[in-house]
């Protein structure tokens, strides 16, 4: 990377934490009419952190899309912010916790890069991933370490922490299918019978899919998650579309999925639930389920319609009244004081992240690579939608959480090592050939 690439994005990355420290400023000045008594602490520390990111990755990825770490930089900080502005409010909310397990996650996408100097050794990992990514999802369900929270039971405790180990289960299971769909994608892109204007697959290569059905299905009855099952099922579709280039797949997927939640609906009250409550949101039979009910939905419609066009302003709304306003529904609670206009912008930082990644995708100069990057681009696209989705009552509630934004752990985590492995293979896909690199050396040796 030349000394102009790094200063540019240094400067970048300066200005999203910029944003970042002007919006903590503004929560104090909406809430108490001062600038926080905390910001230069929290200003010194997440700019801290991205300076010991962008380090790494000028060191080991130096090539890689210099936009993908500061895009990521703002949405983890506009989120920081929201924690920090509902913590006023609530008990439950806390932006030191968020802060650390920022913290953790740069270390993880710091230590990804440096062990991971080749994404390509994890090709060889295929099965070995696959095993990992079920043995994950199904932690849960083991007696004494799983724990149901709000009617899902998707979380396992160790000591005084509990875990989300289905966020870890989709890196792993995006890494077999890319390697799986890269041994078969022949097989699964011969066509079988047409039908109107599709070629319909094989009969006999309709496995992998009925597999990964079950399992999803599984999730959703087993462990009452319905985003995990929608985002593991969806990725996968997604990963074997981009692999055989066939409709077809799409079509069945989607057929699949409908049937099985349509029949869960029918045979399980914890899902037809999520449907009822989809279906009759302002219904007041439906506030009070026991799971899953339409209160905080309708509290969340409210508090983003109050929000209007450009919001109430940070610090002078009531986001605390929306029920899990800091994890599931933090994106209804930006809306109110952000507005339609703020969450246009958040998205639309979101499409960025995911269309460098797609960019990376078909940069890539190997199968591997553009399926993973693929794969990682669409889970992370995929997750914002199901989320903002649910929130906005276009599809059933899910329980996910928004990637970068939500306050916990787990999900942090497992994102930035989504960015990490992102950067890496965007360093692959950009680094030019070794004699390219020498002849850039020795004309800048010359300009000296």
């Amino acid at each position: 990377m030349t000394a102009k690439r790094r200063g540019a994005q240094l400067v970048m990355l300066a200005f999203a934490v910029a944003i970042v420290m002007v919006a903590y400023a503004n929560v104090g000045l909406g809430k108490d009419g001062q600038v926080p008594a905390g910001m230069l602490v929290y200003g010194l520390g997440l700019g801290g952190l991205m300076l010991a990111a962008y380090l790494v990755l000028a060191k080991f990825a130096p090539w890689a899309d210099p936009l993908i770490l500061p895009l990521v930089t703002l949405v983890n900080g506009i989120g920081l912010v929201m924690i920090y502005r509902l913590e006023l409010d609530t008990d439950l909310a806390s932006a030191g916790n968020q802060l650390f397990w920022t913290a953790l996650g740069v270390v993880m996408f710091s230590v990804t890069l440096i062990v991971l100097r080749d994404h390509r050794a994890l090709q060889r990992m295929t099965y070995t991933a696959g095993f990992v990514g079920l043995g994950l999802l199904v932690l849960p369900l083991v007696p004494l370490l799983g724990k149901e929270i709000n009617g899902a039971r998707i979380w396992i405790g160790i000591g005084g922490f509990t875990i989300q180990p289905g966020e870890f289960a989709k890196l792993a299971l995006v890494v077999f299918f890319a390697g799986y769909l890269v041994a078969k994608r022949d097989v699964l892109a011969l066509a079988g019978r047409r039908l109107l204007f599709i070629d319909l697959p094989r009969a006999r290569d309709l496995g992998p899919v009925l597999i990964t059905w079950v399992v999803s299905v599984g999730v959703l009855i087993l462990e009452k998650d319905l985003g995990t099952s929608l985002l593991l099922f969806g990725a996968f579709i997604a990963m074997l579309y981009i692999a055989t280039q066939r409709t077809s797949w799409v079509l069945i997927g989607l057929l699949l999925f409908l049937g099985g939640a349509f029949v869960a609906g029918q045979l399980f009250s914890h899902v037809g639930a999520r449907f009822k409550v989809y279906l009759n949101p302002s219904d007041p039979a439906l506030y009070d389920l026991e799971f899953g009910g339409s209160f905080q939905l309708m509290q969340g419609l409210f508090g983003m319609g109050s929000g209007g066009i450009l919001g109430t302003g940070l610090g002078q709304g009531h986001p605390e009244l929306i029920p899990l306003s800091f994890s599931d529904f933090i994106f209804a609670a930006t809306g109110e004081e952000l507005g339609l206009t703020g969450l246009m912008a958040l998205l639309m930082v979101y499409a960025l992240i995911v269309e460098r990644g797609l960019r990376t995708s078909v940069a890539a100069r190997d199968p591997f690579s553009k399926l993973l990057a693929g794969g990682l681009s669409f889970t992370l696209a995929w997750q914002v939608f199901i989320i903002v989705g649910g929130v906005t009552n276009l599809i059933p509630l899910t329980g996910l959480v928004t990637p970068f934004m939500s306050q916990g752990g787990s999900a942090l985590l497992a994102n930035w090592i989504i960015i990490a492995l992102l950067v890496r293979m965007s360093d692959a896909a950009r680094r030019p050939p070794p004699q390219a690199i020498q002849d850039e050396g020795l004309t800048q040796v010359f300009q000296r």
